[in-house]
């Protein structure tokens, strides 16, 4: 898969394409249809498909300090959409001068012009331009004029206890928010993965006897809500490791998210405790995939009420992922 960041690295000589265009945070079920849906096409038709997204999210610039969490990075948000079959992922910076892009430059400078689609695949409440100004409808009667095909998918729902659940990015959050990685990971398609660079903490897992991974995740990454959770960690880099940890395999872990109240801590913290291997992961890029919440987080009376209660949520973390 080529990956292209602005409009300058879109080649002269480019033809024709099918292109999907979205923020694709998650690359959830819903996306995960359009973008199927785009890549049919485009073998069908026997040209690229192109998937074209936004950095930094198109809120933070309209809105600015409203960024909203993070469910995938950019660098996961590829690897995602490539298993899917895309052909080019388009980065396009989101700037104060294409947030001020009206709709008709959008199409004919960046669609036509620069990318010659022969198909764009959106859902159904796509806007985009100048203040929103630009629909559907807009972008169909430019497809008339231009040569182009519209596809406008509608949003995926399922009913879910008593009422109906349409996946999006702001319900996939909410779920994260609440601790709820179970329904996250139903929306998904996969369990809710939190990225980042191992850190060194205060060390006090390992004098309690269970060493953990200090994770520090990138700015606006979605983290579950305070508690405890059974969990995949992966090693994603490639690096040398002293330890048993095998860079790529993933092993089962409880973690803990929260500030450590029973030590009257204040920073929050994504803590990994690596279930059946030990290595010095200091410095390693690791991923959290979260399976279950097994309890929130609570203040111990003693450590030692707290070093029984680690050993029972590693047991209950081992059950869960081992069913």
């Amino acid at each position: 898969m080529q990956r292209w960041r602005g409009q300058d690295d879109i080649p002269t000589d480019w033809g024709r394409c099918v292109v999907t265009i979205g923020v694709f945070d998650g690359v959830h079920r819903g996306h995960q249809e359009l973008i199927n849906h785009a890549v049919k096409s485009g073998r069908t038709r026997g040209v690229p498909t192109v998937l074209m997204t936004f950095d930094p999210h198109p809120k933070e610039v309209v809105f600015p300090g409203s960024h909203p969490a993070q469910l995938t990075t950019l660098t996961r948000r590829a690897e995602l959409v490539e298993e899917l079959g895309i052909d080019v992922f388009l980065v396009i910076p989101f700037t104060a001068d294409f947030m001020k892009l009206s709709p008709e430059r959008y199409i004919h400078e960046l669609l036509v012009e620069r990318l010659h689609v022969v198909e764009v695949v959106v859902g159904e409440n796509f806007t985009f331009g100048k203040k929103a100004a630009g629909n559907v409808e807009l972008l169909r009667q430019a497809g008339e004029r231009f040569g182009f095909h519209v596809e406008a998918m509608s949003l995926v729902t399922e009913h879910h206890q008593h009422e109906t659940v349409t996946f999006s990015a702001t319900y996939i959050r909410s779920c994260v928010d609440a601790g709820d990685v179970v329904a996250a990971a139903e929306a998904l398609g996969r369990p809710h993965r939190v990225e980042g660079v191992v850190v060194r903490g205060d060390g006090r897992g390992r004098g309690l006897g269970f060493p953990t991974a200090n994770v520090a995740p990138p700015m606006y990454s979605a983290i579950p809500a305070d508690g405890v959770y059974a969990a995949w960690f992966t090693v994603l880099g490639h690096g040398p490791i002293t330890g048993s940890v095998v860079p790529g395999q993933r092993y089962k872990a409880a973690v803990s998210v929260g500030t450590n109240p029973t030590f009257s801590g204040r920073t929050r913290t994504v803590e990994a405790f690596v279930l059946d291997a030990e290595a010095d992961l200091y410095g390693q890029h690791v991923a959290v995939d979260f399976v279950a919440r097994l309890r929130g987080m609570e203040k111990f009376d003693s450590v030692d009420d707290l070093i029984a209660q680690m050993g029972r949520d590693t047991e209950h973390a081992r059950a869960v992922l081992t069913d």
